[in-house]
Protein backbone atom coordinates (compact mmCIF):
# COMPACT_ATOMS: atom_id res chain seq x y z
CA UNK A 1 0.00 0.00 0.00
CA UNK A 2 1.35 3.51 -0.62
CA UNK A 3 2.22 5.45 2.16
CA UNK A 4 0.86 8.83 0.84
CA UNK A 5 -3.22 8.81 0.65
CA UNK A 6 -5.42 11.60 -0.93
CA UNK A 7 -7.62 12.56 1.61
CA UNK A 8 -11.29 15.08 1.47
CA UNK A 9 -13.77 16.11 3.39
CA UNK A 10 -16.70 18.24 2.69
CA UNK A 11 -18.20 21.22 4.96
CA UNK A 12 -21.67 22.18 3.78
CA UNK A 13 -24.08 24.69 3.97
CA UNK A 14 -27.63 23.27 4.70
CA UNK A 15 -29.90 23.33 1.28
CA UNK A 16 -33.32 22.81 3.09
CA UNK A 17 -34.09 19.23 2.18
CA UNK A 18 -32.72 15.51 2.56
CA UNK A 19 -32.66 15.11 -1.80
CA UNK A 20 -31.22 18.16 -2.47
CA UNK A 21 -28.31 17.91 0.66
CA UNK A 22 -27.47 14.35 -0.74
CA UNK A 23 -27.04 15.33 -4.13
CA UNK A 24 -24.72 18.07 -3.13
CA UNK A 25 -22.41 15.65 -1.50
CA UNK A 26 -22.57 13.37 -4.37
CA UNK A 27 -21.23 16.64 -6.82
CA UNK A 28 -18.95 16.94 -3.98
CA UNK A 29 -17.14 13.87 -3.82
CA UNK A 30 -17.27 13.14 -7.63
CA UNK A 31 -15.00 16.18 -7.62
CA UNK A 32 -12.71 14.64 -4.79
CA UNK A 33 -12.43 11.73 -7.33
CA UNK A 34 -11.60 13.91 -10.16
CA UNK A 35 -8.82 15.42 -7.86
CA UNK A 36 -7.81 11.82 -7.34
CA UNK A 37 -9.15 11.77 -3.91
CA UNK A 38 -9.59 7.77 -2.66
CA UNK A 39 -11.12 8.53 0.94
CA UNK A 40 -13.99 10.95 1.91
CA UNK A 41 -15.87 12.31 4.83
CA UNK A 42 -19.02 14.38 5.60
CA UNK A 43 -20.30 16.06 8.79
CA UNK A 44 -22.48 15.10 11.23
CA UNK A 45 -26.28 14.25 10.39
CA UNK A 46 -24.77 15.20 6.65
CA UNK A 47 -27.96 14.57 5.20
CA UNK A 48 -30.18 16.63 7.51
CA UNK A 49 -30.38 19.95 9.24
CA UNK A 50 -28.67 20.11 12.65
CA UNK A 51 -32.08 19.34 14.48
CA UNK A 52 -30.85 19.04 17.65
CA UNK A 53 -31.16 22.49 18.26
CA UNK A 54 -34.57 22.01 19.38
CA UNK A 55 -36.71 18.85 20.89
CA UNK A 56 -39.65 17.69 18.68
CA UNK A 57 -40.94 14.45 18.32
CA UNK A 58 -41.10 15.79 14.06
CA UNK A 59 -37.12 15.31 13.98
CA UNK A 60 -37.37 11.86 13.95
CA UNK A 61 -38.28 11.71 10.51
CA UNK A 62 -34.75 12.13 9.79
CA UNK A 63 -33.63 8.95 10.95
CA UNK A 64 -33.03 5.67 8.81
CA UNK A 65 -31.66 2.25 8.88
CA UNK A 66 -28.26 1.40 8.69
CA UNK A 67 -26.75 -0.28 6.08
CA UNK A 68 -30.24 -0.73 4.69
CA UNK A 69 -31.50 3.00 4.52
CA UNK A 70 -32.22 4.78 1.41
CA UNK A 71 -28.80 7.02 2.05
CA UNK A 72 -26.48 4.74 3.26
CA UNK A 73 -27.35 2.24 -0.08
CA UNK A 74 -27.00 5.67 -2.62
CA UNK A 75 -23.67 6.35 -0.91
CA UNK A 76 -22.79 2.36 -1.34
CA UNK A 77 -23.06 3.03 -5.01
CA UNK A 78 -21.24 6.52 -5.08
CA UNK A 79 -18.52 4.88 -3.86
CA UNK A 80 -18.51 2.19 -6.43
CA UNK A 81 -18.60 5.09 -9.01
CA UNK A 82 -15.81 7.09 -7.53
CA UNK A 83 -13.60 4.18 -6.37
CA UNK A 84 -13.38 6.04 -3.19
CA UNK A 85 -14.15 5.21 0.55
CA UNK A 86 -16.87 7.27 2.12
CA UNK A 87 -17.13 7.93 6.24
CA UNK A 88 -21.87 8.73 5.83
CA UNK A 89 -22.96 10.30 9.32
CA UNK A 90 -26.66 9.94 9.23
CA UNK A 91 -29.46 9.63 12.16
CA UNK A 92 -29.92 5.90 12.66
CA UNK A 93 -33.26 4.08 13.93
CA UNK A 94 -32.39 0.77 14.85
CA UNK A 95 -36.01 -0.16 15.70
CA UNK A 96 -38.74 1.60 17.43
CA UNK A 97 -37.24 3.40 20.37
CA UNK A 98 -33.81 2.93 19.14
CA UNK A 99 -32.02 5.87 17.53
CA UNK A 100 -28.56 6.71 17.20
CA UNK A 101 -25.99 9.38 15.93
CA UNK A 102 -24.01 7.23 13.39
CA UNK A 103 -21.23 6.37 10.39
CA UNK A 104 -21.31 4.13 8.00
CA UNK A 105 -18.20 3.50 6.68
CA UNK A 106 -17.82 2.47 3.01
CA UNK A 107 -14.85 0.55 1.15
CA UNK A 108 -14.31 2.05 -2.38
CA UNK A 109 -15.79 -1.38 -4.02
CA UNK A 110 -19.44 -0.03 -2.40
CA UNK A 111 -18.89 -2.24 0.31
CA UNK A 112 -20.51 -1.98 3.71
CA UNK A 113 -17.64 -2.05 6.39
CA UNK A 114 -19.70 -1.70 9.15
CA UNK A 115 -20.64 1.74 11.87
CA UNK A 116 -19.40 3.89 14.76
CA UNK A 117 -22.24 4.84 17.24
CA UNK A 118 -21.38 8.12 18.71
CA UNK A 119 -20.58 7.47 22.46
CA UNK A 120 -20.84 10.82 24.40
CA UNK A 121 -24.37 12.64 23.84
CA UNK A 122 -24.30 16.22 24.82
CA UNK A 123 -27.60 17.63 26.39
CA UNK A 124 -27.26 21.78 26.74
CA UNK A 125 -29.01 24.53 24.77
CA UNK A 126 -28.44 24.34 21.29
CA UNK A 127 -27.33 20.77 21.58
CA UNK A 128 -30.41 19.02 22.83
CA UNK A 129 -28.77 15.82 21.39
CA UNK A 130 -30.11 13.30 24.49
CA UNK A 131 -33.71 13.90 23.07
CA UNK A 132 -32.82 12.00 20.19
CA UNK A 133 -29.64 9.68 20.49
CA UNK A 134 -29.14 6.59 22.77
CA UNK A 135 -25.73 6.66 24.23
CA UNK A 136 -23.33 4.12 21.31
CA UNK A 137 -22.63 0.95 22.05
CA UNK A 138 -20.86 -0.22 19.30
CA UNK A 139 -17.63 0.09 20.96
CA UNK A 140 -14.65 1.76 19.06
CA UNK A 141 -14.32 0.26 15.35
CA UNK A 142 -11.51 0.37 13.11
CA UNK A 143 -12.27 -0.18 9.29
CA UNK A 144 -9.40 -1.96 7.62
CA UNK A 145 -10.32 0.44 3.89
CA UNK A 146 -8.68 0.48 0.58
CA UNK A 147 -7.04 3.60 1.83
CA UNK A 148 -5.67 2.08 5.19
CA UNK A 149 -6.91 1.43 8.60
CA UNK A 150 -9.79 4.40 9.12
CA UNK A 151 -11.72 5.49 12.19
CA UNK A 152 -14.75 7.91 13.62
CA UNK A 153 -15.29 9.65 16.27
CA UNK A 154 -18.68 12.03 16.22
CA UNK A 155 -18.92 15.50 17.32
CA UNK A 156 -18.88 15.88 21.22
CA UNK A 157 -17.05 12.66 21.27
CA UNK A 158 -13.82 14.80 20.66
CA UNK A 159 -14.19 16.05 24.18
CA UNK A 160 -13.20 12.68 25.86
CA UNK A 161 -9.73 11.38 25.31
CA UNK A 162 -10.39 7.77 26.11
CA UNK A 163 -11.89 6.80 22.77
CA UNK A 164 -9.47 8.88 20.52
CA UNK A 165 -6.75 6.29 22.50
CA UNK A 166 -9.14 3.61 21.64
CA UNK A 167 -8.89 4.07 18.66
CA UNK A 168 -4.85 4.50 18.34
CA UNK A 169 -4.72 1.22 20.37
CA UNK A 170 -7.55 -0.83 17.79
CA UNK A 171 -4.79 1.00 14.75
CA UNK A 172 -6.30 4.15 13.25
CA UNK A 173 -4.34 5.78 11.22
CA UNK A 174 -6.76 8.25 10.25
CA UNK A 175 -9.57 9.39 12.17
CA UNK A 176 -12.81 11.25 10.72
CA UNK A 177 -14.40 13.41 13.10
CA UNK A 178 -17.89 14.54 11.77
CA UNK A 179 -18.77 17.67 13.94
CA UNK A 180 -21.69 20.65 14.29
CA UNK A 181 -20.46 22.61 16.54
CA UNK A 182 -21.37 26.85 16.80
CA UNK A 183 -19.64 30.05 17.73
CA UNK A 184 -18.74 31.04 21.01
CA UNK A 185 -19.92 27.79 22.78
CA UNK A 186 -16.30 25.87 22.42
CA UNK A 187 -14.71 27.62 19.18
CA UNK A 188 -11.48 28.15 21.14
CA UNK A 189 -10.93 24.33 21.43
CA UNK A 190 -11.60 23.42 17.98
CA UNK A 191 -8.06 24.25 16.86
CA UNK A 192 -6.79 22.31 20.37
CA UNK A 193 -8.53 19.28 20.59
CA UNK A 194 -7.95 17.24 17.63
CA UNK A 195 -4.36 18.51 17.23
CA UNK A 196 -3.72 17.39 20.53
CA UNK A 197 -5.17 13.79 19.91
CA UNK A 198 -3.64 13.72 16.94
CA UNK A 199 -0.68 13.61 18.68
CA UNK A 200 -1.20 11.96 21.76
CA UNK A 201 -2.30 9.04 19.59
CA UNK A 202 0.16 9.41 16.74
CA UNK A 203 -2.23 9.51 13.94
CA UNK A 204 -4.08 11.74 11.26
CA UNK A 205 -6.97 13.31 11.85
CA UNK A 206 -10.13 14.80 9.86
CA UNK A 207 -12.32 17.53 11.92
CA UNK A 208 -14.98 18.37 9.75
CA UNK A 209 -17.65 20.98 11.01
CA UNK A 210 -21.12 22.12 8.95
CA UNK A 211 -20.96 26.23 8.30
CA UNK A 212 -24.04 28.48 8.20
CA UNK A 213 -27.23 29.27 10.00
CA UNK A 214 -29.88 27.08 9.95
CA UNK A 215 -33.73 27.38 10.54
CA UNK A 216 -34.02 25.81 13.86
CA UNK A 217 -31.80 27.50 15.53
CA UNK A 218 -29.66 30.18 16.13
CA UNK A 219 -26.32 28.33 16.38
CA UNK A 220 -23.36 29.65 13.65
CA UNK A 221 -21.75 26.88 12.49
CA UNK A 222 -18.27 28.11 11.88
CA UNK A 223 -16.65 25.79 9.63
CA UNK A 224 -12.71 25.65 9.52
CA UNK A 225 -12.69 21.98 8.95
CA UNK A 226 -9.00 20.80 8.74
CA UNK A 227 -6.84 17.54 8.24
CA UNK A 228 -4.22 17.62 11.17
CA UNK A 229 -1.19 15.28 10.71
CA UNK A 230 0.57 12.68 13.85
CA UNK A 231 2.62 15.76 14.75
CA UNK A 232 -0.63 18.18 15.46
CA UNK A 233 0.28 20.26 11.93
CA UNK A 234 -2.48 21.03 9.65
CA UNK A 235 -1.83 19.63 6.81
CA UNK A 236 -2.44 22.94 4.42
CA UNK A 237 -4.96 25.35 6.09
CA UNK A 238 -8.27 24.77 7.57
CA UNK A 239 -11.37 26.01 5.50
CA UNK A 240 -13.39 28.95 5.39
CA UNK A 241 -15.26 29.91 8.39
CA UNK A 242 -17.79 31.04 6.35
CA UNK A 243 -18.42 29.23 3.01
CA UNK A 244 -18.95 25.80 1.85
CA UNK A 245 -16.15 23.83 0.68
CA UNK A 246 -14.12 20.39 -0.52
CA UNK A 247 -11.23 20.04 1.36
CA UNK A 248 -8.41 17.57 -0.69
CA UNK A 249 -5.27 16.87 0.71
CA UNK A 250 -2.49 14.58 0.90
CA UNK A 251 -1.48 12.21 3.93
CA UNK A 252 1.76 10.95 4.08
CA UNK A 253 0.95 7.75 6.44
CA UNK A 254 4.72 7.04 6.36
CA UNK A 255 5.00 9.91 9.08
CA UNK A 256 2.97 7.90 11.67
CA UNK A 257 5.98 5.04 12.00
CA UNK A 258 8.15 7.90 12.01
CA UNK A 259 6.83 9.74 14.82
CA UNK A 260 5.94 6.83 16.53
CA UNK A 261 9.21 5.36 16.81
CA UNK A 262 10.51 8.87 17.69
CA UNK A 263 7.96 9.78 20.37
CA UNK A 264 7.52 6.37 21.42
CA UNK A 265 4.18 7.12 23.47
CA UNK A 266 2.85 3.89 22.77
CA UNK A 267 5.47 2.09 24.24
CA UNK A 268 5.75 4.12 27.35
CA UNK A 269 2.15 3.99 28.20
CA UNK A 270 1.42 2.70 31.64
CA UNK A 271 -2.28 0.61 31.40
CA UNK A 272 -1.34 -1.25 34.78
CA UNK A 273 -1.49 2.42 36.58
CA UNK A 274 -4.45 3.51 35.13
CA UNK A 275 -7.77 1.63 37.14
CA UNK A 276 -8.61 4.60 38.71
CA UNK A 277 -9.68 6.26 34.67
CA UNK A 278 -12.46 3.57 34.72
CA UNK A 279 -13.35 3.74 38.25
CA UNK A 280 -17.15 5.69 37.93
Amino acid sequence: MVNVVRAALVQATWTGDTESMIAKHEEHAREAARQGAKVIGFQEVFNAPYFCQVQENEHYRWAERVPDGPTVRRMRDLARETGMVIVVPVFEIEQSGFHYNTAAVIDADGGYLGKYRKHHIPQVKGFWEKFYFRPGNAGWPVFDTAVGRVGVYICYDRHFPEGWRQLGLNGAQLVYNPSATSRGLSAHLWQLEQPAAAVANEYFVAAINRVGQEEYGDNDFYGTSYFVDPRGQFVGEPASDKAEELVVRDLDFGLIDEVREQWAFYRDRRPDAYEGLVTP
